[in-house]
């Protein structure tokens, strides 16, 4: 790695001197919405030099984290995904996201959203993921031009990016969703207000605020 070691025999400062440089917390996070190829992780992490881009990449390959590989048939594209320890930064980058959240509020000028953050927000409101087996609900949310989808079906929660096929509750909304998933909004005035928008059942709405919604420490939390 490129970054100054700390010299110490300790898994915190070992992990620091992994993950901490600019940058790679949201390749990671990225990366573990699913695998991309080079120019999807450039477009979904607009400002970043592709220098360093592949300077991240190539580190946290030779730590085992990340893995390349080469698609067979037409598409001979190189794939990034995370390896078997890679996968067991989720739950902290899960933790960081949450806690990051809830020091927010408002964006500031020039920030924006993109999937795999919408995505991995709505992973961190789903928590363990465990709803009712008896309900079958398809959620599409948009927030500007990003898309993600939410499923809840024998018993488990499933959060992707994109669209998802015959969707039984669209959702489009703005900064605000953030105040539905802390519990600061309740359904029915987020619709009445116009912070949210549905094509659908009010009554899945309901069940998508009630069920996903992140515990905030500090009470001004925000998208991840």
């Amino acid at each position: 790695m490129t970054n100054q070691h700390y010299d110490q025999f300790c898994g915190l400062a070992r992990a620091a001197e992994i993950v901490g440089q600019r940058w790679t917390l949201l390749i990671l996070r990225d990366l573990s919405v699913g695998p991309r190829r080079y120019t999807e992780l450039v477009a979904g992490l607009p400002g970043i030099p592709t220098n360093t881009l592949a300077s991240r990449l190539k580190e946290l390959e030779d730590e085992g984290i990340v893995e390349r590989t080469a698609p067979s048939g037409a598409e001979r594209s190189i794939v990034y995904a995370l390896t078997p320890r890679g996968e067991e930064l989720r739950p902290a980058l899960d933790a960081l996201s949450r806690w990051g959240a809830g020091g927010m509020r408002m964006p500031r000028d020039g920030e924006i959203v993109t999937t795999a953050s919408i995505t991995a927000a709505l992973r961190v409101a789903a928590g363990d993921g465990v709803v009712p087996r008896e309900w079958d609900s398809t959620y599409e949310v948009h927030v500007g031009e990003v898309t993600a989808h939410v499923i809840m079906r024998d018993g488990v929660i499933v959060v992707g990016s994109g669209p998802v096929e015959n969707p039984q509750l669209v959702i489009t909304a703005g900064p605000q969703i953030r105040d539905v998933l802390a519990g600061e909004l309740d359904a029915a005035t987020a619709i009445a207000t116009g912070a949210v928008q549905i094509e659908g059942d009010p009554a899945l709405f309901e069940r998508f605020a009630d069920t996903l919604r992140v515990p905030f420490s500090v009470n001004v939390p925000a998208i991840a």
